[in-house]
């Protein structure tokens, strides 16, 4: 009995959608092109330096060592299958499906077997007819630089698996070629001399690959971008997109360590007077995605991009990163940073330095202690701290429950970590904006408000722009209008290029009296983060409320309110813009739709317009109720 052996490897797995139809069509006519269509299929794989397993039927089980051979050869397989039942007579057609994922297998009497095969069948199962699915493994496993469109389905429960998978759709890039496969030496006519070249050609590609990757992991010159065709003007001082960081680790759940290094370069560029930095929330969306430079700088406008990847694995971190002129599509730099977890804040700074090196840009001595300066010295409370945010980004109940078990973690870890209650803090808040606070096991809404008011004294001990955002936003719901513009303009001058410091003082002003003020900086906000949030059109309409431009307003606020509809900050301000513009029935509309969302929680009235719009000015708020009384809502 032959020995069994276990392994981790890339597999694919292939089927023929309908194949029972088409049997019944005709059996023999059916059989002969499935298996012609495999034949070919099979030639395909052994090409990208594919080994198949398994041929039996209707269906394909093969293996490869890495991720993008298996893609590129299903890919150039499906091109072909695709132009070969073009030209069949009839409809008798095998499209053929595949699945591909990385997993465990043992391997016995040449039969493979394991999780890999079986979650394998499952994505593939998930397939169009003539489609391609993968694993969130595979799609971290392949270099940004393939032409390959990848479109995230989301999280999907499988069959015979306790959690879900993560799965991609993926496609050829429109107007690009499939990659051909690598070439391999011709064997020696010795026996023993071949094994050895094998051998020795098998390092040399190994050590000659693996530099090259690192140190230019993302391939030659992109294709330059049209300063004409951005979707907004260039700033007039160096601007700059950090693309998510790709997770190079074994292991998937390590995603969140390649966010946070990410967001963590952001933040610190963000902090240089003398750049303009996109937000977070605009280069994520580019996140799982096969982008080209020239596509990021077009729609964000910005002269330079810089991508990069992040392997962890145990204490050990490396970080690949390069910087690209979008104007010229030249390669600026790309540079490999190795260290351990441990010295993690010394490896960003690196990058960061070089950025600053690079683009010739001066610091001022404020700028340069905030880059050095680190909340926290304890890696593992940082650790904590960026799995609590990778939680907090998911917006829902859960997952604040989640991040807050993981931010008191890391304040227990660093009792002085000013940023982790800051998160504290802002977590709470938006549980109470957001009438969260049941689910997060608080018997009414004043206990967890309490607890953010309380994690926010000890964050502004020593405080950060995320704490300073925050107390901006907090004294402005509690009336007290001129500390909470002091508190903004403080935030801002920390981070010029938060957009969310910019909307959080563009609140206060709009509740002070001054609308006009607010606009500029709700623009300036949207400008460094383009996929802004519902909440920027929340303050974008308040301000177009406060200045009397109704129309402008209502078309504001019916966004917000259709993005989302539990939005009860934009419901409200909505249901008083349509009663000035005296479209009743459309803000009858407006307030069924919100008393069926929100269930009695938080109903409409007249009277509470004083405690959750806190306007400086009387006539600001009489404006407002007015607008609610005409559109029907009870006093």
């Amino acid at each position: 009995m032959d020995r069994l052996a276990g392994k981790l490897a890339v597999i694919l797995h292939a089927d023929v959608a309908g194949s029972t139809a088409l049997v019944q069509q005709n059996e023999q006519l059916a059989h002969e092109r499935i298996q012609d269509a495999f034949k070919r299929f099979s030639q395909n794989i052994e090409k990208y330096h594919g080994l198949v397993h398994e041929l039996r039927g209707d269906a394909l089980l093969a293996e490869f060592e890495r991720a993008s051979d298996a893609v590129a050869a299903t890919l150039a397989f499906q091109a072909d299958q695709a132009h070969n039942n073009s030209r069949l007579p009839d409809d008798l057609q095998p499209k053929i499906r595949v699945g591909i994922a990385l997993g465990e297998v043992v391997i016995a009497d040449n039969t493979v077997t394991g999780a890999g095969v079986v979650l394998a069948q499952r994505v593939e199962q998930l397939a169009d007819a003539g489609g391609l699915c993968i694993t969130a493994a595979l799609h971290e496993a392949i270099p940004r630089r393939m032409p390959f469109d990848l479109q995230d389905l989301g999280e999907q429960t499988l069959k015979g698996f306790d959690d879900p998978v993560h799965v991609y759709r993926v496609e050829l890039s429109e107007g690009e070629l499939v990659p051909s496969p690598e070439q391999k030496h011709k064997p020696e006519t010795s026996a023993k001399s071949g094994r050895l070249k094998v051998v020795i050609a098998i390092v040399l590609i190994v050590v000659v690959a693996g530099t090259v990757y690192w140190l230019l992991p993302f391939g030659g010159p992109e294709e330059p971008t049209s300063v004409e065709r951005m979707a907004f003007p260039l700033p007039d001082r160096p601007s700059i997109a950090v693309l998510p960081f790709t997770n190079m680790s074994n292991d998937v759940e390590q995603e969140y360590f390649a966010d946070g290094m990410t967001e963590d370069l952001i933040t610190d560029l963000s902090k240089i007077s003398g750049l303009f930095v996109i937000s977070r929330n605009s280069v994520f969306t580019y996140k799982g995605k096969s982008v080209k430079v020239r596509q990021v700088a077009k729609e964000l406008a910005v002269h330079y991009v810089l991508e990069g990847s992040v392997r962890r694995a145990g204490n050990q971190v490396r970080v690949n990163a390069q910087l690209i002129d979008a104007k010229t599509g030249g390669h600026i730099w790309a540079d490999r940073y190795d260290g351990t977890y441990d010295n993690v804040f010394a490896l960003q700074d690196k990058v960061t330095s070089k950025i600053v090196t690079t683009l010739s840009i001066k610091l001022t001595q404020v700028e340069q202690d905030q880059i050095t300066r680190k909340e926290t010295e304890n890696p593992e409370a940082y650790d904590f701290f960026l799995k609590g945010w990778e939680q907090y980004l998911r917006q829902t109940p859960e997952s604040f429950r989640k991040a807050i078990t993981l931010f008191n973690r890391a304040v227990e870890l660093d009792p002085g970590y000013s940023r982790a209650y800051a998160a504290l803090s802002l977590t709470n808040w938006q549980a109470w904006k957001s009438y969260w606070y049941i689910a997060l096991g608080f018997e009414s809404p004043h206990d967890v408000r309490f607890e953010a008011e309380t994690y926010l004294a000890k964050a502004m001990e020593e405080p950060t722009p995320l704490a300073l955002q925050i107390s901006t936003a907090m004294l402005a719901q509690w009336g007290r209008i001129d500390e909470a513009i002091a508190e903004g303009e403080k935030s801002i001058a920390m981070d010029p290029n938060n957009p969310d410091g910019y909307v959080a003082l563009a609140g206060a002003l709009n509740l002070a009296g001054h609308p006009d003020k607010a606009l500029p900086l709700i623009e300036k906000a949207i400008r460094l983060n383009p996929h802004y949030p519902t909440s920027y059109l929340y303050e974008l309409g308040l301000a177009r409320f406060g200045i009397e431009e109704y129309e402008e307003a209502a078309a504001v606020l019916q966004r917000a309110v259709v993005l989302n509809p539990n939005d009860r900050w934009s419901s409200r301000l909505l249901i008083a813009t349509l009663g000035q513009l005296n479209r009743a029935a459309e803000a009858m509309s407006v307030i069924d739709r919100v008393e069926e969302n929100w269930r009695g929680f938080d109903p409409l009235s007249v009277r509470g317009v004083a405690f959750w719009y806190p306007f400086k000015v009387p006539a600001d708020a009489e404006r407002l109720a007015d607008g609610l009384r005409r559109a029907g809502v009870p006093d």
